[in-house]
């Protein structure tokens, strides 16, 4: 069961990962794009700003998984090397429960805002909802909270024994 869920976090991370790359790429050519318009053409695209801030959004949103994963997004590096191993388990598990808390609350009240969002344009692209803005938020916190676990179950820390 362990080695299963394990299996399916790692897909769902590795794919929330390159989202999160293919969002960062996406602004960076919007990015691009936009100063094209503006200083070579003279006439700049609207439309451009506001999907930049989106795929960034969605890069945070989707990129918090595998932060997660590695065990990034909660530091006690300090309170962990002072401790001994069945303390920093406790600690691994500890962190875990409140951010997976924090997490459900980011699910729940993100499907809230994308709810009432329908009903929304967004600026500048007028036939767009922004339910597809707010559904960042729950659809990220879905693949954190897969990451969360599946760090709690396998922990990774490569950065703190790296560290001098």
């Amino acid at each position: 069961m362990k080695s299963t869920f394990l299996a399916i976090e790692r897909g769902t991370t590795a794919f929330a990962l390159y989202a999160s790359c293919a969002m960062l790429a996406i602004a960076a050519g919007l990015g691009f794009w936009q100063i094209v318009t503006r200083f070579l053409l003279e006439q700049p695209s609207e439309w451009t700003e506001v999907l930049i801030r989106f795929a960034l959004v969605w890069m945070v949103f989707m990129g918090i998984a595998a932060a997660f994963r590695q065990g990034a997004m909660v530091c006690v590096d300090v309170l962990y090397r002072w401790s001994r191993p069945g303390m920093r388990r406790f600690l691994d598990w500890a962190v875990a429960a409140v951010s997976l808390v924090l997490l459900v609350l980011i699910v729940w009240i993100g499907w809230d805002y994308a709810q009432r969002g329908k009903v929304q344009s967004v600026a500048g692209l007028e036939e767009m909802s922004m339910f597809w803005a707010y559904l960042a938020m729950p659809v990220g916190g879905v693949f954190a909270i897969l990451g969360v676990i599946g760090n709690a179950l396998d922990p990774r820390r490569e950065d703190l024994e790296m560290a001098q």
